[in-house]
């Protein structure tokens, strides 16, 4: 066996294995670059934004158009005055920076108004119309107000409204807060019958003073002579006003001795006397 003890053979020792990786110096300005570019981008849009705002300025300032001309529709309830004080309007406003449908806005606040449409006429004109409501009736509901063709309940009276329309009883404002639907559809019936009443005949709206209206039966007339209740009921009411307008005048010499009369048939009229 061999003694590896003596042996004379001696290892040599193996370097490592190693790769010397050289380093390159950061380049910071490689990073900076973008930065820089973003940098002057925002000042420059800084800048920008400052001059235009700048020109804006004084561009605002300048009066291009100037209001010389105001046209107002001619009205019943409302003056030229009123109605160019609601919009707001006076000459040598900006004809540019005229806000038309907040001026609208302003105008119709009035409960006279219904309608109202203005126009711009370069280079220095404003046109105003306006269409205003008119009362065909009161409607007494603890306060009093006036009612339109269309059975909108539009305005509160006040002292010199004119009072020489029929009255119409028996609508609440908590029934139109509570009901607005169904008290407007009772509203418009309402406008209806007085339509009809203002029809040619021998029983017209003249001949009334008062229009009672009942959730639950409908509508009870009263005659300006003698408040002789007439009861209508909810339907039909030309052909019953057209029947009842054949005998009014024959009734008229028995009115103290009559206790209502009542026309909700198809074919008659019950006169109740008392």
């Amino acid at each position: 066996m061999r003694d590896f003890a003596k042996s004379s053979y001696q290892r040599k020792k193996v370097a490592p294995n190693k790769i010397k990786i050289q380093r390159k110096p950061l380049d910071i300005k490689k990073y900076l670059r973008p930065l820089k570019i973003v940098i002057t981008g925002l000042a420059f849009f800084t800048l920008s934004s400052g001059i235009l705002y700048g020109i804006y300025r004084v561009v605002s300032k300048v009066t291009v158009f100037s209001l010389k001309s105001i046209e107002v529709s001619t009205a019943k309830h409302l003056t030229r005055e009123e109605i160019i004080g609601l919009a707001g309007i006076e000459p040598g406003k900006d004809l540019l920076r005229m806000n038309l449908k907040r001026m609208g806005e302003h105008i119709l606040q009035n409960p006279w108004v219904e309608t109202v449409r203005i126009n711009r006429y370069f280079p220095d004109t404003v046109s105003i119309i306006i269409a205003e409501r008119e009362p065909i009736a009161i409607v007494n509901m603890g306060f009093i107000y006036y009612l339109d063709k269309k059975g909108n309940v539009f305005k509160g009276l006040n002292k010199g409204d004119k009072l020489d329309y029929p009255v119409i009883t028996g609508f609440s404002e908590d029934e139109l807060g509570n009901d607005p639907k169904g008290t407007k559809e009772a509203l418009e019936t309402t406008c209806y019958l007085l339509k009809i009443l203002q029809e040619k005949g021998a029983f017209i709206l003249a001949d009334v003073s008062e229009i009672h209206y009942d959730r639950g039966y409908g509508f009870t007339l009263f005659t300006a002579s003698g408040a002789l209740p007439v009861k209508i009921g909810s339907g039909d009411f030309p052909a019953k006003i057209g029947r009842f307008a054949r005998i009014y005048r024959d009734l008229l010499v028995q009115l103290p001795s009559i206790h209502y009369i009542d026309l909700d048939y198809n074919d008659k009229i019950i006169v109740k006397k008392s």
